[in-house]
């Protein structure tokens, strides 16, 4: 049974910095990994993406702030996130793509705020 789990989010002034992780289980996968978010009453947005060949990519939003990247040995991904704002406020869930599925972990939150 695949499972993804997130951890690492949790309450952090504006400009400051958080890691989130993102751990599959029962698959070893180099398949495209992505970062999502859903802020209060708003629909879930793509965030951050990585491929097989760690080509990343970014909203426009968090550019030249957040950096996706993977550890394959550890079948984890994650999403450095830096000088965040109030807006970066949401639950954020990973998603896994596989060719015979889609995967999405439980989510873990994060809020920005004084």
């Amino acid at each position: 049974q695949v499972q993804l789990v997130e951890s690492g989010g949790g309450l952090v002034q504006p400009g400051g910095s958080l890691r989130l992780s993102c751990a599959a289980s029962g698959i070893y996968t180099t398949d495209p990994m992505g970062w999502y978010r859903q802020a209060p009453g708003k629909q879930r947005e793509l965030v951050a993406w990585i491929t097989r060949d760690r080509s990343t990519s970014y909203v426009d939003s968090v550019k030249d702030r957040f950096t996706i990247s993977r550890d394959g040995a550890k079948n984890t991904i994650y999403l450095q996130m830096n000088s965040l704002k109030p807006e970066d406020t949401g639950v954020y869930y990973c998603k896994l793509i596989t060719v015979k599925n889609d995967y999405w972990g439980q989510g873990t939150r994060v809020t920005v705020s004084s």
